[in-house]
């Protein structure tokens, strides 16, 4: 009897009401079969505004506007004297910030606090600013990737980069990489995870919907192989900016 309760237990879905976050989970899995995960072609500009110390726009149909301003002075009541105070501000299309954006705002917040090397600005401020341009889709993925290139721009010390990835599980059990708003609107369940460069593990990772721990497993496998497009993409990027300035 115990042994049948545990395999009804096992195969059961997960239920999710609210959308969850995991923070530094040290996970690294291998992709199962050998097709590589498909994204949207994305694109993207630095130091395209004057005023930030650092700027992006990072572009895969949904695209965003990041900017970095610091190491600056720090109010007194925020001031932490061993690093540096990292504020996230998102900014909507239109109308103002809603508990959403205050969600998506803790992901970004705890995803840069993981990679920054904040220690070495000690009693300093440094601010994040995000405004949605369009959305179709995978929003906060593209939140992290013109976070981390803003922060590539403004030449802040790292411990590494990250790349974020959506994934959606539809209907069938399908698991859709990099989805656009009407496919998100379909899924049964929806994630996104922030891989680091390095090791390729996951950072963060925010999700909403039912799903099981195979499939969460599944997800997590195809995100980590889905950045290394990103992180090639970051890679180019760099080499083609500075080839034309040396």
């Amino acid at each position: 009897m115990p042994s049948s309760l545990s395999a009804q237990n096992k195969n059961k879905r997960r239920q999710f009401p609210a959308t969850v976050f995991w923070f530094s989970l040290g996970i690294v899995m291998e992709v199962c079969g050998s097709s590589s995960p498909t994204l949207r072609e994305f694109g993207c500009e630095q130091n395209l505004l004057s005023r930030p110390d650092g700027s992006s726009s990072f572009v895969q149909d949904t695209s965003v506007l990041a900017g970095v301003y610091g190491p600056a002075e720090v109010k007194v009541s925020k001031e932490i004297y061993d690093r540096a105070t990292l504020e996230v501000v998102m900014q909507p299309k239109v109308g103002l910030p809603t508990v959403r954006e205050r969600a998506r705002e803790q992901c970004v917040r705890e995803t840069c606090k993981a990679s920054l090397l904040s220690t070495l600005h000690p009693r300093s401020s440094l601010t994040l600013v995000l405004q949605v341009v369009h959305d179709d889709g995978s929003l906060l993925s593209c939140f992290l990737n013109s976070a981390c290139m803003a922060l590539m721009d403004a030449g802040l010390p790292m411990s590494c980069l990250f790349a974020g990835v959506t994934c959606a599980i539809d209907t069938d059990g399908q698991v859709i990489t990099d989805p656009n708003a009407a496919q998100e609107k379909e899924s049964r369940a929806l994630m996104t995870f922030a891989i680091d460069s390095t090791e390729r593990r996951v950072m963060m990772s925010s999700t909403r919907g039912s799903f099981t721990v195979h499939e969460l497993q599944q997800c997590i496998a195809v995100s980590q192989k889905a950045s290394d497009k990103i992180f090639q993409f970051y890679r180019d990027s760099v080499r083609r900016r500075y080839s034309k300035t040396l």
